[in-house]
């Protein structure tokens, strides 16, 4: 075994993941660190990708096989780092609920992110020099709120490629005319006035719009449907449970906090709106699409799959 393939089959070992998967990565992720790669090298910059994925598509799957792939196998030191980790603490979106909409209290929309500790650590990461590190930001979904600062990574050096995942990256704004009618039940019962929705809107298309500017390329995984998202969405917490469950510990000062399937649909009405306006869209103009069957198989969506050439960003402008 060389060690490329020695690298997958770890990794697979360690993700508990089938072995079939080693056949994913070789025809869809390979290729995709391969355009990376050359991306880097015609930029000669660090490069920012950003990876766009419904709950439950595999964005932090692919974004660990790039990251190990890319900094073992092609000399591209890579970090990797979600929207997740850049949460508001719990305490600053419960001071944001109370001053815009009481929905801003859970977590995930635009709007409930610290886009400013986000910018900090990419350019701390673009400008480091030998031997520098980088604390890379964590947020524990199991108290939902922050790590301590103690417990977050470090990256250590400059790195050539920084990949950001996450459920809404490169999300663009709807029209006004599209927040007035509600796409679910917590939009219709919860958000009569439609503060929270324009708000979260309002948000797209101004701090996130220049947050996701910095992009300079785009993979989105494409889920099948809204059903599926909830179908994996709850799968997700269910296994956050059971790990929870197996590493328990005496340390009960702070709440675990594991939502119920009831919790969990309500908890993806937050989201709805913008996925599927994102699965609308989106393909269009994303600089790979990888699509993600109900059974979790991937496939690329455009032919050819991959543009081998480097992305003109200024194309949607």
């Amino acid at each position: 075994m060389n060690a490329l393939e020695n690298t997958i089959a770890t990794l697979i070992d360690q993700e508990g993941l089938p072995k079939s998967y080693a056949n994913t990565v070789r025809q869809i992720i390979v290729p995709l660190v391969q355009y990376v790669s050359q991306l880097r090298r015609s930029a000669k910059r660090t490069l920012v990708v950003g990876i766009h994925g419904a709950q439950g598509t595999g964005k932090s799957t692919l974004a660990l096989f790039m990251r190990e792939l890319l900094s073992k196998h092609w000399d591209c030191p890579t970090v990797s780092f979600s929207l997740d980790d850049i949460y508001l603490t719990r305490a600053e979106r419960r001071e944001l609920a109370g001053q815009v909409h009481p929905l801003l209290l859970t977590r995930g929309v635009p709007g409930t992110h610290d886009l400013e500790l986000g910018l900090r650590v990419i350019d701390q990461l673009r400008s480091a020099q030998p031997g520098d590190e980088t604390a890379i930001p964590a947020f524990d979904k199991s108290i939902d709120d922050r790590a301590p600062a103690d417990d977050w990574p470090v990256f250590k050096g400059r790195a050539a490629v920084i990949l950001l995942e996450g459920w809404c990256v490169g999300a663009r704004a709807q029209s006004k005319k599209a927040l007035t009618v509600p796409v679910n039940l917590l939009e219709e019962q919860e958000d009569t006035e439609g503060v929270w929705r324009d708000y979260v809107n309002q948000c797209l298309n101004t701090n996130y719009k220049e947050f996701f500017g910095q992009l300079d390329c785009l993979i989105m995984l494409k889920a099948p449907s809204m059903e599926s998202v909830l179908e994996w969405r709850t799968l997700q917490e269910n296994k956050l449970a059971e790990r929870m469950r197996a590493a328990a510990s005496d340390d009960r000062s702070q709440p675990l906090r594991v939502m119920s399937d009831d919790e969990i649909t309500r908890f993806i009405m937050h989201y709805e709106r913008i996925t599927k306006a994102s699965l609308a869209e989106m393909p269009a103009r994303a600089d790979v699409v990888i699509g993600v069957s109900e059974s979790h198989s991937l496939s690329f969506k455009v032919e050819p799959p991959i543009h081998m050439g480097y992305p003109d960003k200024t194309r949607d402008s």
